[in-house]
């Protein structure tokens, strides 16, 4: 994948999706006893400096590296760098410093399906039996009630086609819900359909 469009986005010295981690990775990952984490397409670092701040080590997968150096900024203003690793890869095919991993969050990657299902089960690999995957993207469903986020129907999952996902990666669904969530817009946060997903692979 190309990340020169993302490269520009993160071009900048503010944190284009601010500092503050992810609602419902705060909800689904909180009460998880700390391990081995792995953020996929992680862009600044902001769950994975909340992951790290509760005990948790982390890498950061993401293919922009001004991302990851901001990601890497936040981790020493909060004390945490001890606890976090940076990986420039693809979310499709990236090879994980840590190995394998008890989480693995993946937070709004919406690309192409063929890709996205790539990636999907590429993050499924890297988790150890009994391991955690927790992911949030805006749904497919929000270009049915809001004007904002990805407009692309190809980019947006849906509880249909994550329920297919895990059913052929072998992932048992614990959540998988549509909810109500936030898309950042230069207007400020707008409402978005926002699907979450926390399954669990199968211990040996």
């Amino acid at each position: 994948m190309d990340n020169t469009a993302w490269v520009k986005k993160y071009d900048t010295a503010d944190y284009v999706y601010t500092k503050d981690v992810n609602q419902f990775v705060v909800e689904f990952c909180e009460d998880l006893p700390a391990g081995l984490a792995i953020d996929v397409a992680g862009g600044e670092g902001r769950n994975a400096v909340w992951l790290a701040k509760h005990g948790w080590t982390v890498e950061v997968i993401d293919f922009a590296p001004n991302a990851l150096a901001k990601a890497a900024q936040l981790a020493s203003d909060n004390q945490v760098s001890d606890r976090i690793v940076t990986t420039e890869a693809s979310a499709l095919d990236f090879e994980s410093q840590l190995g394998s991993a008890d989480l693995v969050v993946m937070a709004y990657l919406h690309i192409y399906s063929h890709q996205f299902a790539q990636a999907f089960s590429h993050a499924v690999t890297v988790l150890k039996p009994g391991g955690h995957l927790m992911g949030v993207w805006h749904a497919l469903e929000n270009l049915e009630h809001n004007s904002h986020g990805p407009q692309n129907p190809d980019t947006l999952p849906s509880v249909g086609s994550l329920t297919q996902l895990c059913l052929e990666n072998n992932l048992q669904i614990l959540t998988l819900e549509n909810r109500d969530g936030k898309v950042r817009t230069d207007d400020g946060p707008k409402p978005s359909v926002t699907v979450v997903l926390f399954a669990q692979k199968p211990a040996r």
